[in-house]
């Protein structure tokens, strides 16, 4: 996380109002920083710009390990390390693979989705999170922007694009 580092807040009350808001602060040209809401809103992955997430490729390739693990590990334990006849098959009874299989395939596709997850995203369990304003987890949406990756557009300008864009408040918020 970098250090000092300096945002501008629009706090807004109503989604709908979010939405055409980011659609104009995007088309000046601003660059948003995040949006934080206190519930999921529809669509608004989409005004900003944010592409498909790949997690599910990872969670794929991470159960598809899982698969080849199960099977790979009951094939030795079933040939080498303790032979046994089930049924009157022997090693390669794949119907009683199955279960195995499956739970082995879930397990490592849901724990690996969640490791990607972890470090796509930066949690640590020793980070610090930045709290922009506490009310985005109760009632309000609160839209950041930051100073640094706008320097073509004056803080001015930019507070003045979030309160014409329906804000009820743009306040300044510092990390150090």
């Amino acid at each position: 996380m970098e250090k000092d580092t300096h945002f501008i807040l629009g706090v807004y009350d109503d989604e709908d109002v979010l939405l055409h808001a980011v659609e104009k602060v995007r088309g000046t040209g601003v660059k948003i920083h995040e949006v934080y809401s206190p519930y999921p809103v529809h669509g608004l992955e989409h005004v900003l710009g944010y592409k498909r997430s790949r997690l599910p490729i990872a969670a794929f390739l991470f159960g598809m390990l899982g698969t080849t693990l199960a099977l790979t590990m009951q094939f030795y334990m079933m040939r080498f390390d303790w032979p046994m006849i089930i049924g009157g098959k022997d090693y390669a009874a794949f119907p009683d693979f199955i279960p195995v299989s499956f739970e082995l395939t879930v397990l490592l596709a849901s724990f690996g989705m969640v490791a990607v997850f972890m470090i796509v995203s930066n949690l640590k369990p020793w980070a610090q999170p930045r709290i922009f304003d506490l009310r985005s987890t109760d009632d309000k949406h609160v839209m950041a922007i930051d100073i640094a990756n706008n320097s073509a557009v004056q803080v001015e300008e930019i507070k003045e694009i979030l309160r014409s864009s329906g804000a009820t408040e743009v306040n300044n918020k510092s990390f150090e």
